[in-house]
């Protein structure tokens, strides 16, 4: 194999400083891996061995799950001085980038026959012994039948079956991206530009001169730190100060240079993929550098993180937004060294340019009004929150005072000390931050879970566990029991009502995890006192939250005031969702739900939604075999609040088993009557079709509907080795009704056509169908005097009882009552027995 001929033949050594480089042999066996933001961001990996450096370029960061393999294209050997470079490369010679000393070591093979001869035969395996690779990993080169004479070999970098291996974790070494050597970022020795190749040396310091990428005539480094704000509690209302929308997403600084565009974050990664609906908006600016926030805007307008991360999480990154706010340089020129006032002047015209072409790009506008007003103003549209400025002043990379915050209510950064729950279920989160001391304890966030966001956590958090807790000694945890502490990694964004006095969180949700931040960044800071008086002065009637959850306008009119009820608002629906959570949740999370949807109250339009819709709120999915899109799940009072700020009215889930849409669990035999039928014989009907099912075996109960029926609704069950089908359960439910027709057809008919219903009861048993729905306990009805389908005791369906009494303006008194329904689901009986059972009757 080649030594250093092709390592030179790719460089003209007239035109760069890099070394010419030489074979030389050392006593050890040293490996290396540079993390190289060249072209594409990826990672060189390195073994001596014969005097040289054996290298690959492996396009994502080693995994440590065995079944992960890692695609590594090989390069040309490289002189062993490049095992202790770390610095930049300028851009126009091979390899322009810079590059960081990610991991070394040491490294030995596990064959007996030479490793030269192992990579000849296309399988070398071999032990690290790194600082964070470790123990056995395997070369193993992939098979090319039109390869070329010099051509470069594919390999697969596959981790080894041991104790350093960890099957099914997520690439956690995506979250190491300090240099070994210096402890620095990429972003900061982009920023720095310390380290250039120089003649024949390996490295010198330059502490004037930036090599890095040309645009124009001016040398643009390759990542620029950005200005950074500190809190305010009220932002500024002097002269010189400008104000713009804080925005709710990932900062984002976007270079272009002849349309090639690369999106980085705060931290200076790569981020042109993740965002590439965004890099292709940019692709057709003018040379230049933007700075500015990637963020996904809910039904109103506002910029929301949780949308954000889920966007990401499902790829579905089309409907995003890079809202710009800053110029940094454009076609050869710096302008950090311009004020404030002349960049955003030169920002607004490049991107008038482009209006009505695109709306992913959109300009900040700022305003010179007082800051006070202004806050008020944002918080009252449910924004973020205001960035002052001030207007004279150039760009300063990190906190310099001339970029203050102000928010709207309290939230901040925190790190993860642990959970508390189980392994699939997680009630809180235990968080903390940097003190000078340690890992200090900040409390516990308790909201904003659902059935998505927990399992990405809970993989996110379960290769981190430790047996002791990471924080300082705290009060509150020396009572905290059933907790799985975690080394303190993973850094997530909450926002909150208040700090106590103690300066723990209150009322705590959470909105994502930070990807573009690491733990050590993450310090304690103290929230403004009069920041939290004015969220709650700012925001008196146009908005409210619960649960973690905004509700826009929540004194809007849902079901008008009649005769005997008073008018019910949308604040309302919420803090009815909320009350009754308890009892509604076990029939509908877990399961496919529909949402009867009337955003303007039951006089507006009505609409039926099954899928997700973008921007809701605490909305999760589940997916559904055969179907494209997933369908909407509410697994949690964060959904319920999400389904009231949407308007929904009506919550109808399937009768399926819990996470599994394809085995049926709860029975539904609606009971309706035709309009010359009085109520006193849907009871009637309803407790003879209680003796057929009591008959078989099963446990019945009764609810009414919200209308004018009343459904009986059967809890069954199945094995594992058996699941019943939806065929199954179909079957025996229009069997059961066709006997009860068929004994008394003057009564009953399981006809649907309405002309051959009149004078009797419809038995629809048509409602246990795979997709099939039915209107969930103690959702409410988009019918006037907001009637609930209510469950309720077989002692209580007798003559005179009234179907619409049960309504949400009562359903705090009717909540109270004790449940009929207590025990549901304990009560479930085998399906097939039912059916035995009826078969033999």
């Amino acid at each position: 194999m080649a030594r250093l001929s092709d390592y030179k033949s790719k460089r003209d050594f007239s035109r760069t400083a890099e070394p010419r480089g030489r074979v030389a042999k050392t006593k050890t066996q040293r490996f290396v891996i540079q993390r190289h933001d060249a072209t594409r961001l990826h990672f060189d990996f390195r073994l001596e061995l014969d005097g040289v450096y054996k290298s690959w370029a492996v396009t994502k960061v080693p995994s440590l799950d065995p079944a992960t393999k890692r695609l590594a294209v090989e390069v040309e050997d490289h002189p062993l001085d490049y095992g202790t470079f770390e610095g930049t490369i300028p851009q126009g010679e091979y390899g322009g980038g810079t590059v960081q000393l990610w991991d070394r070591g040491t490294w030995q093979s596990q064959s007996a026959s030479p490793p030269l001869r192992d990579l000849e035969k296309g399988q070398l395996k071999i032990v690290l012994k790194g600082k964070r690779l470790k123990g056995g990993w395997a070369l193993v080169r992939l098979a090319d039948r039109t390869r070329k004479t010099g051509k470069r070999h594919n390999w697969l970098l596959i981790k080894e079956k041991d104790g350093e291996a960890r099957p099914g974790e997520p690439d956690t070494l995506l979250d190491d991206i300090t240099s070994v050597k210096s402890g620095r970022t990429l972003a900061e020795i982009a920023a720095q530009s310390r380290s250039v190749w120089h003649s024949d040396k390996a490295a010198k310091t330059s502490s004037v001169k930036k090599k890095a990428q040309r645009v124009g005539s001016v040398a643009q480094p390759d990542f620029i730190e950005p200005e950074l704000c500190r809190s305010v509690s009220r932002p500024p209302d002097g002269a010189g100060w400008v104000h713009e929308v804080k925005f709710d997403g990932y900062r984002i600084q976007a270079r272009i240079e002849k349309s090639d565009v690369r999106l980085l974050s705060r931290n200076g990664l790569d981020w042109t993929q993740r965002f590439s609906e965004i890099a292709l908006a940019c692709a057709g600016l003018p040379d230049c550098c933007l700075d500015g926030e990637i963020v996904a805007l809910n039904g109103n307008g506002v910029s929301d993180f949780s949308l954000l991360q889920a966007a990401l999480s499902d790829e579905a990154t089309a409907g995003l937004v890079y809202f710009v706010f800053d110029l940094l340089f454009l076609e050869g020129a710096d302008l950090r060294n311009e004020v404030l006032e002349r960049r955003k002047n030169a920002l607004a015209k490049i991107l008038a340019q482009r209006a009505g072409k695109q709306t992913r790009l959109r300009f900040v506008s700022h305003l010179a009004a007082p800051g006070a007003a202004i806050l008020d103003a944002a918080c009252r549209l449910d924004l973020e929150g205001v960035i002052s400025k001030r207007l004279t002043a150039v760009y300063h990379s990190g906190r310099s005072g001339n970029w203050l915050k102000a928010k709207c209510r309290g939230g901040q950064e925190v790190v993860v000390g642990g959970w508390w729950g189980d392994a699939r279920h997680i009630r809180s989160l235990l968080v903390g931050a940097r003190r000078e001391d340690g890992f200090a304890y900040l409390g516990r966030v308790g909201t904003g879970f659902n059935a998505r966001n927990v399992g990405d956590l809970l993989q996110r958090l379960k290769p981190l566990t430790r047996a002791t807790s990471p924080f300082l000694p705290h009060s509150e945890l020396a009572r905290a029991s059933g907790v799985t502490w975690v080394e303190p990694q993973l850094v997530v964004e909450t926002e909150f009502a208040n700090v106590t006095a103690g300066g723990l969180l209150r009322q705590a949700s959470f909105k994502g995890v930070r990807e573009d931040k690491v733990a050590k960044q993450v310090h304690a800071e103290p929230v403004p006192q009069m920041g939290r008086v004015a969220m709650t002065k700012a925001r008196p009637a146009k908005t409210k939250t619960a649960s973690g959850i905004a509700i826009s306008h929540p004194e809007k009119i849902l079901w008008p005031a009649n005769g005997k009820h008073r008018a019910v608002s949308k604040a309302d629906l919420a803090a009815y969702y909320q009350m009754a959570a308890p009892r509604l949740l076990p029939f509908i999370a877990g399961r496919p739900v529909s949402l009867v949807r009337a955003p303007d109250g039951i006089e507006g339009q009505h609409f039926f939604q099954r899928h997700v819709m973008e921007g809701m709120a605490g909305a999760a999915s589940i997916a559904v075999k055969g179907e494209a899109k997933a369908y909407l799940a509410i697994n949690d009072v964060a959904g319920l609040i999400g389904a009231a700020q949407a308007g929904g009215l009506e919550l109808h889930p399937w009768g399926c088993k819990k996470g599994d849409p394809d085995i049926p669990e709860i029975l539904i035999f609606d009971l309706d009557p035709a309009p010359d039928v009085g109520f006193d014989r849907v009871i009637a009907a309803a407790k003879a079709l209680a003796v057929v099912l009591r008959g078989c075996g099963l446990k019945t109960f009764v609810k009414t509907t919200g209308g004018k029926g009343l459904h009986v609704v059967v809890p069954v069950r199945s094995t594992p080795a058996k699941p019943a089908r939806w065929a199954d359960a179909k079957a025996f439910a229009r069997d059961v009704c066709v006997a009860l027709e068929t004994d008394a057809p003057e009564r009953y008919t399981t006809n649907m056509a309405k002309a051959k219903r009149g004078g009797k009861i419809f038995l629809d048993y048509l409602r246990n169908d795979r997709t099939s729905t039915a209107v969930a306990p103690w959702s409410p009805r988009a019918r006037a005097h907001a009637p609930l389908a209510v469950p309720l005791s077989w002692a209580q369906v007798k003559t005179g009882l009234d179907p619409q009494a049960f309504t949400l303006p009562e359903a705090a008194k009717l909540l109270r009552r004790a449940d009929p329904w207590k025990d549901f689901f304990q009560s479930a009986v085998l399906l097939s027995a039912a059916r035995k059972a009826f078969d033999a009757r």
